[in-house]
């Protein structure tokens, strides 16, 4: 049994609605859009982002 070390591809902010998405070719946090608009939130938020325990990184195949 192999084990996969994953990691998030997208997260909000809990405090403003920021959302972003991990950009492979960039190697970056990029700027997610929903309906063609951006999802920029408050630039001036300290973001809280969603992590809360939740996501497992390892997966088994």
């Amino acid at each position: 049994m192999s084990v996969e070390l994953r990691t998030p591809t997208a997260r909000v902010c809990e405090r403003c609605g920021r959302g972003e998405q991990w950009d492979e070719n960039l190697e970056a946090w990029q700027l997610a859009t929903e309906d063609g608009k951006k999802q920029i939130g408050n630039p001036h938020c300290l973001h809280e982002w969603d992590i809360n325990g939740a996501f497992n990184p390892f997966g088994g195949n």
